[in-house]
């Protein structure tokens, strides 16, 4: 399937013999050291102040649709992506009389559910701030398709990555529609799924948020951010190989890299380069490990791809927290909970202002809890594992 839309792709990709590469560092040196996971509360933190916070957004995105921002109860509970999201009519009911800041219930005209004056005015705010954003979350898009070899993903992989790009719920009526040279929807013959497909090729946006960073200086060779978190101690011989592989020669997420040997720390520095990039196109900089599990292909990955998240902790955060494998982008936080003021994004800020109106409406004694630490851990030891920096 992936081969037969990169056939039909149109424009060309740049080749990694192109870029500021060398063949001669392509040599088999991945070291077999071990290093061990250490929580990060600050991280973790910032992922669990999202608890419920989707859930709570696709039933207000559902109300604040309907004629009068007013639905009644039968007809909410009956739409399947609400069952799918709670399971149970009853466990819905549950969550929209527990977060009482966000929805009201009325029992006129069989018993409704409408949003109050306060969520209505931050869902105004949000429409307009989807609408003044969408040249912003049009490029989003469009290079997140310019990262596979196809140029193309299946919608569902799309839709697992909605929330995280930014996109509104209706985005294939609304973006979709409105931008017909840059996208089109295809079904291969043979196979189920509809896939999106990118119909334009833009240089401009091929540009990757490390080479920004660079500002116009030498790209050859560039280094990732790194930090640790707080007690993490790497071994010398860690250091010598990190410090070896920040210094071999950076691959351009875009470019096509298939002329590199899989097995080399090369080859590894081009696949952090992908998820570093693929993380900067999230406004919250992370994603669910899941999300990104199904793209080992397109992404011209190895086996085991995401085991890079693990094999470099001081690029990347795997947080736990929530039921779920989260990746965090460290830089992007600067050892806090907070996104740092040159990644904010004012959808990111509405948002946070949903997730505080959630905290309100919990009794004072949890609020509390849930201000200060924003967290559950899960039962795992504050020892932390270990893992091998292997593949």
């Amino acid at each position: 399937m992936a081969g037969q839309l990169l056939r039909a792709a149109t424009g060309r990709r740049r080749g990694w013999c192109e870029a500021p590469l060398f063949a001669a560092e392509q040599r088999a040196t991945l070291v077999n050291v071990k290093l061990k996971l250490v929580k990060d509360r600050a991280l973790d933190g910032a992922v669990s102040c999202e608890r419920h916070l989707r859930s709570a957004h696709h039933l207000l995105d559902l109300v604040s649709t309907r004629p009068g921002h007013r639905i009644s109860c039968p007809e909410l509970l009956a739409d399947k992506s609400v069952h799918k999201l709670f399971g149970s009519a009853e466990a819905a009911l549950a969550f929209l009389r527990r977060y009482c800041t966000l929805f009201a219930l009325s029992r006129r005209g069989g018993h409704g559910v409408s949003l109050t004056a306060t969520a209505l005015d931050l869902r105004y705010r949000e429409v307009d701030c989807l609408n003044a954003s969408e040249p912003d979350l049009l490029a989003r898009l469009r290079r997140l398709l310019m990262l596979t070899l196809p140029r193309s993903l299946p919608l569902h992989t799309v839709d697992l990555l909605r929330w995280d790009l930014g996109l509104p719920r209706d985005y294939r009526a609304s973006i979709l529609r409105r931008h017909p040279d840059h996208f089109a929807l295809a079904q291969p013959e043979g196979d189920e799924r509809v896939w999106l497909r990118l119909l334009s090729w833009d240089d401009c946006l091929a540009v990757s948020e490390l080479e920004k960073g660079a500002a116009g200086g030498d790209t050859t060779c560039l280094p990732f951010p790194v930090s640790f978190t707080g007690g993490f101690g790497l071994r010398s011989k860690c250091m010598d190989w990190l410090r070896e592989w920040q210094a071999l020669p950076y691959t351009n997420p875009y470019a096509d890299a298939s002329g590199l040997d899989r097995r080399t720390d090369l080859s590894e520095k081009r696949n952090v380069g992908v998820f570093h990039e693929l993380l900067h196109l999230t406004l919250a900089k992370r994603t669910e490990r899941h999300n990104v599990s199904n793209m080992r292909k397109l992404l011209g990955m190895p086996q085991k791809f995401t085991k890079v998240f693990e094999r470099h902790l001081g690029i990347f955060y795997l947080s736990r927290v929530l039921g779920t494998q989260t990746v965090v982008l460290r830089e992007a936080y600067g050892g806090g909970s907070r996104l740092l003021e040159k990644h904010a994004h004012p959808l990111v800020a509405i948002r946070e202002e949903y997730a505080t109106m959630m905290r309100a409406a919990l009794p004072p004694r949890r609020t509390r809890e849930s201000h200060n630490s924003c967290i559950e851990l899960d039962d795992e030891s504050e020892e932390g594992e270990e893992i091998e920096l292997s593949k």
